[in-house]
């Protein structure tokens, strides 16, 4: 019996999007005989977060970010996160290479483009911070081929558009790694669904919310509405999760796990300003990154960034940071409302008394005008011209707001995943980096759920075939870091090769 017909499955997906595609393929390609069923409220995959515009598109490698690498009280740079977010990233490189080895992705170049990613900033204070940022990652081999200039001459070669209109004189400086890349999420998510419900036993559903969770047992009873004909079904399964981006949290709550419970949300939109003119389009090709405003999210990060998307080439700037009581972008204006439970009220309060800065921010940013936000995107891009960029809605985002015994309730701006003691169930919560980590994502609720499978008897010898690297910390080991880059470089042509570095602030690159 087909899954259409069938009231049971081994797995159910809840969401469309990169994460439930991700999770679903490991599970498939390590065990075959697996029957699982995606579920997806809208009429297509990656119409959410995953889609190329709800997004930057950076394949987060912590390259460029410098929310990633704070300055300790003592003047150094902390680069350790940045090196976790970075060698997670090299776990989807493997991934993908994978399938296109199978021949389940045919054209890489459908979905990844090498562009260099950059850090800029200017004013002698953040000009000194870069440097120190430089000097720490640079000396690690995961960032052995990171540039730096404070020439403006050399910068205006990387990235002229940031540079022309600049005041002479002004203080400067730029980090580059030219092997960055720009990821289309909606079109990977795409090849990840129609690769998984090609698979025996494997189904997708769209028009089909999911509306209750009930543990019956050892499985689980997955209430889902069919909007197509008007009528509900259930499903029961071994094993649910919910990687439905915003809409995670309220079903988390509906399977009222005790793990879950005192969890809420805070929910971030985001607007950018689009270019598609091709005489500005074709002279910048880079992701340049600067510095976060004061108490604003990390999401709202300013960058300018080149994007590939359905072959055509644009130009990103912002995101601009705005509130909606929405979770998702296609959700409810009672989203925020009705996630509110007894137990989350203390999360919720201490938080709103806890960043108070953060919402200041959102207030000014709910309020600019398009004067406002044009002079934002002069401070990257000097000579910009009004009439070349317009609107463009982002993705919502629901940031994390857990439940501690210290202060009442933490605000959290990464992801988090939230499972059921007994493992049958597990939820991912939050926003960044989300996309670019998914295969990590992935891993990590392969070892939290699914343990006992992951022995040389049973899913490891594929999971090794899968990712080469698993076991081995990349950051570690720099060998073996060298090979898998370039070995992931070649199958996914990314085709960057770094140049020869000179100067006082360079080092000569080790070639891989």
């Amino acid at each position: 019996m087909s899954i259409d017909q069938s009231n049971e499955a081994d797995v159910v997906l809840i969401g469309a999007g990169i994460m439930s595609s991700t999770v679903g393929v490991f599970l498939k390609e390590l065990e075959p005989s697996l029957s699982i069923a995606m579920f997806e409220t809208l009429g297509d995959c990656a119409l959410e977060s995953s889609e190329a515009w709800n997004n930057a598109g950076t394949g987060h490698a912590a390259n460029c970010e410098m929310n990633y690498t704070p300055q300790r009280a003592d003047g150094s740079v902390d680069i350790s996160r940045a090196l976790r977010v970075n060698v997670e990233f090299d776990l989807s490189r493997q991934f993908w290479t994978y399938l296109v080895r199978k021949g389940a992705i045919k054209d890489p170049r459908s979905f990844v483009h090498p562009v260099p990613h950059m850090s800029f900033v200017h004013d002698e204070g953040n000009v000194a911070f870069l440097r120190k940022r430089f000097e720490a990652m640079s000396a690690h081999h995961c960032y052995e081929d990171m540039e730096y200039s404070e020439d403006s001459s050399k910068i205006a070669e990387w990235a002229p558009l940031i540079m022309e209109g600049r005041p002479a004189g002004e203080p400067v400086a730029a980090t580059r790694i030219i092997a960055g890349t720009d990821v289309d999420y909606g079109a990977l998510t795409h090849h990840l669904v129609a690769h998984l419900v090609a698979q025996p036993g494997c189904s997708v559903h769209y028009k089909s919310p999911v509306k209750n969770l009930v543990r019956e047992g050892s499985r689980w009873k997955v209430e889902v509405e069919d909007l197509k004909v008007g009528n509900s079904r259930s499903i029961t399964a071994k094993f649910v999760f919910i990687g439905a981006g915003g809409g995670s949290l309220p079903l988390l709550q509906k399977s009222d796990i005790r793990e879950g419970r005192g969890y809420a949300g805070f929910p971030v939109s985001g607007i950018w300003l689009r270019c598609d003119v091709p005489e500005v389009t074709g002279r910048h090709h880079a992701k340049v990154y600067g510095k976060a405003a004061v108490g604003s999210p990390p999401m709202s990060v300013p960058h300018l960034d080149a994007r590939v998307i359905g072959g055509r080439h644009s130009l990103l700037f912002g995101p601009y940071a705005g509130f909606s009581s929405k979770f998702l972008k296609h959700g409810s204006l009672l989203d925020l409302v009705e996630s509110i439970r007894p137990a989350n009220v203390e999360p919720l309060l201490s938080v709103a008394r806890d960043n108070f800065e953060l919402t200041e921010y959102l207030i000014g940013q709910v309020l600019q005008s398009e004067g406002h936000r044009l002079a934002t995107l002069d401070e990257y891009y000097p000579t910009a011209d009004p009439k070349d960029w317009k609107l463009q809605v982002a993705g919502q985002r629901v940031q994390i707001i857990k439940p501690d015994v210290r202060r009442g309730g933490l605000l959290e701006f990464g992801t988090e995943l939230v499972g059921a003691a007994d493992h049958s169930l597990v939820a991912l919560l939050g926003a960044s980096p989300g996309a670019s980590t998914a295969a990590f994502i992935a891993i990590e609720i392969l070892r939290k759920c699914f343990a006992g499978e992951l022995v040389d008897s049973a899913w490891m010898p594929k999971l090794k075939e899968i990712i080469p690297s698993y076991g081995i910390n990349l950051s570690e080991d720099a060998d073996f870091c060298r090979s898998i880059r370039a070995s992931t470089s070649k199958v996914l042509q990314l085709d960057n090769v770094a140049p020869p570095r000179t100067g006082s602030a360079s080092r000569q690159p080790t070639q891989i």
